[in-house]
């Protein structure tokens, strides 16, 4: 984990977010006292949970009021200044049409401001454009992530290994936790002769550059895995991860409480030191957003009873590559990880499990890619990524200018423009031609995963949702 959040978090509702004017709630309730909650939908209720354990002596008043099918929920945080969250509807069943916040966003807001611990973990590709985006993420984005690195497959396993350390050298500050998936790799000893595969490598070198490393290790491990697993867990002290996948792809069934024992007892770990990661996978569609978080859903429900460390539920949602894409324009493709993963949370009666998504690309290893890529940028906004791909009209790279020009200019750019993230800058620069040259596919996809780190980020800050 490259950090931990603390304290409490400001934040600001939205245009739709607005209380009507002149709306006053209903009635105060004395400080320490929730209302009858028999008639409040269940993610206030939940909600109201949270606010009966907000320490006494902070200044919150506490509101939820239920008479007749009415309620009101008012909510004053006392900080540097006061934060105040009003929300009305009328309940009979559902919420009517003209409701302040969905029920999914009060959730969301409410565990947001009460300072509940939700991190964002990026599961990212361990190449050259993902760690130069970690290497230059603001500290108060690298408070709010605990990055998953995967090493990518090639027949040279030693140079992969190497690689991989020398940028996480690079990329993670002096004495933070780095948790490594090294699952797609080949088993075998890394060298012939030598003992040990590439977990027993990772955490060696690693160590050596000064990186703490948190394991990756599924229920599905050989023995020989588990060993190197424990050795790197006793060296580097950081616990490990639990892999656990819901996928549509996904054969194994969901493990049982014996393969759960069993593998704890291998690692000489607590639950309590294992942080949990539900991969629900590709998802491409409405349909199979609801099925995976059905099952991302039933998966917290069948491990709630033990106590992780931590939980997060992860899918991806961008294309396998960028063919079809119409060039010289923006296409929307809808981030239906952050959707998938708010359905998981409105059905969540505990506290809600972190987000994980795969950065700007999809979820499964890549094929390796022959030629070089047409100009193109991966720009998440709320809701969707706007994907510019450009087609290659002058020499170079240098289209990538044009490409970054009509961003800048788009109604994609974000107020906050170039101060955004480390990539945005980049952005800007090659937007008013303040670069000598336009970057290639490692800068493109390095500047794409700064803004996306920054954006979701930013979200789950302010928000409480991706």
């Amino acid at each position: 984990m490259l950090g931990t959040r603390a304290g409490q978090r400001m934040f600001h509702a939205g245009p739709a977010g607005v209380p009507p004017a002149g709306f006053e709630p209903a009635h105060t309730a004395p400080e320490g006292m929730i209302g009858s909650l028999s008639n409040v939908p269940s993610s206030c209720a939940n909600a109201s949970r949270h606010l009966a354990r907000w320490p006494s002596h902070t200044p919150l008043t506490r509101s939820v009021v239920s008479s007749r099918g009415a309620w009101a929920h008012n909510i004053l945080l006392g900080r540097e200044s006061a934060l105040r969250l009003i929300c009305a509807s009328t309940w009979d069943g559902g919420f009517s049409s003209h409701s302040v916040w969905s029920e999914r966003d009060i959730h969301g807001l409410v565990l947001s401001a009460l300072g509940e611990p939700l991190a964002y973990v990026p599961i990212l590709k361990g190449k050259a454009g993902e760690f130069l985006a970690l290497e230059h993420v603001t500290p108060a984005v690298r408070s709010c992530i605990r990055p998953v690195m995967e090493l990518v497959p090639d027949p040279d396993v030693r140079d992969v290994l190497e690689t991989f350390c020398d940028r996480a050298m690079d990329a993670v500050p002096q004495g933070a936790v780095l948790t490594v998936d090294s699952g797609a790799l080949p088993t075998a000893r890394v060298l012939e002769g030598d003992s040990g595969g590439p977990i027993a490598r990772l955490s060696e070198s690693l160590g050596l550059r000064g990186v703490l490393m948190c394991p990756v290790v599924r229920c599905t491990d050989p023995r020989d895995v588990l060993a190197e697993v424990f050795q790197a867990i006793a060296a580097h002290q950081s616990g490990a991860c639990l892999r656990l996948s819901v996928g549509v792809d996904s054969l194994d069934p969901l493990p049982h409480c014996g393969q759960i024992r069993g593998l704890l007892r291998a690692l000489h770990l607590d639950p309590e030191e294992v942080d949990l990661l539900i991969d629900a996978g590709p998802v491409d569609s409405s349909l199979a957003c609801d099925r995976l978080a059905d099952r991302a859903l039933a998966a917290l429900k069948a491990l709630s009873p033990w106590r992780w460390r931590r939980e997060c539920v992860a899918s991806g949602a961008f294309p396998v590559n960028l063919t079809g894409f119409p060039r010289g324009q923006a296409t929307p493709v809808a981030r239906r990880d952050a959707q998938l993963w708010r359905r998981v949370v409105s059905g969540c009666e505990e506290r809600p499990p972190d987000f994980g998504d795969f950065g700007v690309t999809h979820p499964r290893m890549p094929v390796k890619s022959r030629g070089t890529p047409d100009p193109n940028m991966r720009y998440t906004t709320l809701e969707e990524w706007q994907v510019f791909v450009y087609p290659r009209v002058r020499a170079g790279n240098d289209d990538f200018f044009t490409l970054s020009t009509d961003l800048v200019d788009s109604s994609y750019w974000p107020v906050t423009g170039a101060q955004t993230s480390w990539g945005d800058a980049r952005l800007k620069e090659c937007a008013t031609r303040q670069r000598p040259k336009a970057g290639g596919g490692a800068e493109w996809r390095a500047w794409a995963t700064s803004h996306h780190l920054a954006m979701v980020t930013s979200s789950l800050t302010t928000l409480g949702r991706p």
